[in-house]
């Protein structure tokens, strides 16, 4: 951990796969609104999980660790007023740890910059042994007795193509296939969620930070 250079000015990046369940009840209205519209139930529950491929922060090695995230928004996403926990892959150094909490809270800036702005209560970042699972086109997150999830991209005319919002602004990244969850539990924080069926996103993510 660069410990001459303040958070924000620390060099990372993240390459990899994300995927998110929601309780959107159709595919969430977020990716093409840019957090504008209303979320189908009007507010907005989720969990993700980021598989790290690549990943540094400065000289830090984050390759090949897992993240699970906790989210909780009360309207519209750009409105902020987000609740948000992170999840932190157990096999992490003390040093991935403090990188990728910097990373997730939006202290690094950068693409991730913008939970710093819109997270109002901020749960913290803990341990946990996190399984980010591919088994055909199923993708299945383990979060310890947190996070037990699995999404499937949903089925087009042509079932070898998946449906995918292409060329968007989402934060995430630009091109989002669309999904829905065979298993979406979250036993965490005093909530009990169980999204099963309903919306999904799989991303294929590149991040960096500070700058955009």
């Amino acid at each position: 951990m660069p410990k001459d250079m303040a958070p924000g000015t620390v060099p990372w990046t993240i390459k990899g796969e994300l995927i998110l369940n929601c309780n959107c009840t159709v595919f969430c209205p977020c990716v093409v609104s840019l957090g504008a519209h209303p979320p189908t139930e009007g507010h907005c529950q989720a969990w993700s999980g980021i598989r790290i491929d690549e990943g540094q922060y400065g000289d830090v090695d984050l390759s090949g660790l897992n993240v699970g995230l906790f989210l909780e928004i009360p309207e519209r996403m750009a409105r902020g007023n987000w609740t948000a926990a992170a999840f932190i892959d157990e096999r992490a150094s003390d040093e991935a740890f403090e990188a990728l909490e910097m990373i997730f809270s939006g202290q690094a800036k950068g693409t991730t910059g913008l939970f710093g702005m819109l997270v109002s209560t901020y749960l913290g970042a803990e341990r946990a042994p996190i399984t980010f699972e591919t088994e055909g086109k199923e993708r299945r997150l383990t979060v310890g007795k947190k996070i037990k999830g699995s999404v499937v991209p949903v089925e087009g005319h042509d079932p070898d193509k998946d449906i995918v919002a292409t060329n968007t602004k989402y934060w995430m990244g630009a091109d989002i296939t669309v999904a829905t969850a065979t298993q979406g539990r979250v036993r965490a924080f005093g909530r009990v969620w169980d999204f099963d069926g309903r919306s999904a996103e799989i991303c294929q993510i590149d991040w960096k930070g500070p700058g955009r």
